[in-house]
């Protein structure tokens, strides 16, 4: 057998190295065809999520977008309207006052606690639905409020996640459209009503800050519609308030 001079075994080395190379760089195109594969699966899974999920949305607008007579909506209502920076409960001289009786059912104005719901939140659920009186402060600040019974919370889980997202993108609401159940401690809604609007309105002089013209405005309605919602936020905005520039 002839003897493996030096030249030969670099060109069997290089062979083997080129061989191992190959193999690897099989290797490392597996791996990334397998990475592509995955990501383009979870691409697609995201999207179909996405798409499921509005999908979803815009089925339950659809459900609360039909005719307007069917809500069975009474006429709006202008109260006169009071409480405007009168602060009680909690963090105020008026510690030990827990509850506030309103003359009207929802209330569209009145004494307050001192502190509004302030957090991200745009339903709230019977299980974490601010008081009545944290709530009323929130309309002194340009909010509206669809007030829902309680009866009517499960079944109109979507429509309500959807209208506040439709609701809070108009130019009219700013981010300030709320949803949040009914207390019948408050009062009960009349028969055959379950949900109400309610929003507090007021002039106020930009130079000096007085505020003047205040009145409350409430609606009531036997079902839900988009249509009400929306033309109530329009004739009613957040910048329509005591206190407009308030969070």
């Amino acid at each position: 057998m002839a003897r493996e001079t030096s030249r030969d075994r670099r060109e069997r080395v290089a062979e083997m190295q080129a061989v191992q190379k190959r193999a690897e760089r099989r290797r490392l195109f597996v791996v990334i065809g397998a990475c592509v594969a995955v990501i383009a699966i979870i691409g697609a899974a995201v999207a179909w999520a996405i798409i499921g999920e509005q999908n979803k949305k815009d089925q339950a607008l659809a459900n609360i977008s039909g005719d307007v007579a069917a809500a069975s909506c009474d006429p709006v209502t202008n109260d006169p309207a009071s409480g405007s920076s009168d602060h009680v409960g909690p963090g105020t001289d008026k510690a030990s006052v827990t509850k506030i009786e309103y003359s009207t059912v929802p209330p569209s104005s009145g004494k307050h606690f001192a502190v509004p719901a302030v957090d991200s939140r745009r339903v709230y659920t019977v299980a974490d639905a601010p008081q009545i009186e944290t709530l009323v402060h929130n309309l002194e600040h340009g909010y509206t409020i669809l007030w829902y019974d309680r009866s009517v919370e499960k079944e109109q889980a979507g429509a309500f996640q959807a209208l506040a997202t439709k609701v809070n993108a108009m130019k009219e609401s700013a981010n300030k459209f709320l949803i949040s159940p009914w207390d019948p401690a408050y009062g009960a809604f009349p028969a055959g009503k379950k949900y109400a609007l309610s929003h507090w309105s007021a002039d106020v002089d930009q130079a000096t800050g007085k505020v003047s013209g205040q009145m409350g405005h409430r609606q009531l309605c036997g079902g839900l519609n988009t249509t009400v919602v929306e033309d109530f936020v329009k004739k009613h905005p957040w910048s329509s308030a005591p206190e407009p520039g308030a969070a």
